[in-house]
């Protein structure tokens, strides 16, 4: 699938420059990320080797934005924490794979990571990718300046999804299209910073993307620097233009939102047809994770629209892998 997208070698911040003096002076315009390249990191040494794809194989897991409304950073009243949802996860939703993002996630908190980290390994799960949700961060900028300060914060949310023992991050797409040869310098460096910590840097059709179905592959060539996909079903103009984004997607992808809006009172999904999304990504090669993306503000209803679209997708993964036998 990436074989042939992945370069021998990713840039590495080097062991002899400490995490927060590094992330001090990138913030401060004091050290290049170009001048990092010599101190490489192998593609076989990220996080995101055979052995973690294969521990992911057909698993059905969360997008934590399904917990908006219901879920914070930090403790408040009839919310919960990342500390509590790999419970949550296990007991309540049967599911362990969690997909990230910076609105959860208390940033550059060393001793709060460790401690989620901890709760997520005690609950059996499996945190796979902190998406990059600072919507204040433009890398897109024209301007350099702009891009520079946006690097150097998601940089500090890199350094947070490290720690946490993400394997990916995601850098959000604005509404805006970017200055194109700005951005992709901008996604060079980040690859590079976060290959040092080794993390894969994720593409998703979001926002400028989302009318072009081949956005997310020309990017990740574009950028070449070993990028993966993380392709959602629910973020495309309309069908025809997601059944092609998918197909021309999932063949890059190491994990996948699996979204979806109202449930009828027959559990259909009217808005779009949800196997077909599946099929697309199953004949694509793609076998997880499938992270379930939905809101309800009723979260008992929540969980309970949870739980249907899950089973339903073990039940197609368990009939395609009977067929491939």
């Amino acid at each position: 699938m990436l074989s042939s997208l992945l370069p021998a070698e990713s840039a590495a911040v080097p062991d002899s420059i400490p995490r927060r003096t590094f992330l001090a002076s990138l913030a401060a315009g004091s050290v290049s990320l170009k001048s990092l390249a010599a101190a490489a990191v192998p593609a076989s040494e990220l996080r995101d080797g055979p052995a973690f794809r294969k521990q992911l194989r057909n698993e059905v897991g969360m997008t934590v934005s399904s917990f908006s409304g219901h879920m914070t950073a930090r403790p408040t009243a009839g919310k919960f924490t990342l500390l509590e949802l790999p419970r949550l996860m296990r007991d309540e939703l049967g599911m362990r794979v969690i997909d990230l993002n910076t609105d959860v996630v208390i940033d550059n908190d060393p001793a709060w990571a460790e401690r989620a980290r901890q709760a997520v390994a005690d609950a059996g799960c499996v945190l796979t990718n902190l998406k990059l949700n600072q919507r204040g961060l433009d890398v897109g900028h024209e301007d350099p300046e702009v891009r520079r300060r946006a690097v150097a914060g998601y940089s500090t949310s890199i350094e947070t999804a490290a720690r946490l023992g993400c394997a990916w991050v995601r850098v959000l797409p604005l509404r805006t299209a970017p200055h194109r040869p700005g951005y992709v310098a901008a996604l060079r460096e980040l690859a590079d910073v976060a290959a040092g910590r080794g993390l894969r840097l994720l593409v998703e059709n979001y926002g400028w993307m989302e009318d072009d179905p081949a956005s997310v592959a020309t990017l990740i060539r574009e950028v070449d620097r070993g990028l993966a996909a993380s392709p959602d079903t629910g973020n495309w103009a309309d069908h025809k233009t997601r059944l092609s984004g998918l197909r021309q997607t999932f063949p890059l992808a190491v994990t996948c939102d699996f979204k979806f809006r109202q449930l009828n009172e027959a559990g259909e999904h009217p808005l779009f047809d949800l196997e077909s999304c599946f099929q697309v990504g199953w004949q694509a090669g793609y076998r997880g994770p499938w992270c379930l993306e939905h809101a309800n503000r009723d979260r008992k209803v929540l969980f309970q629209e949870l739980r249907l679209i899950r089973d339903r997708l073990r039940g197609w993964i368990a009939t395609a892998e009977q067929s491939s036998e």
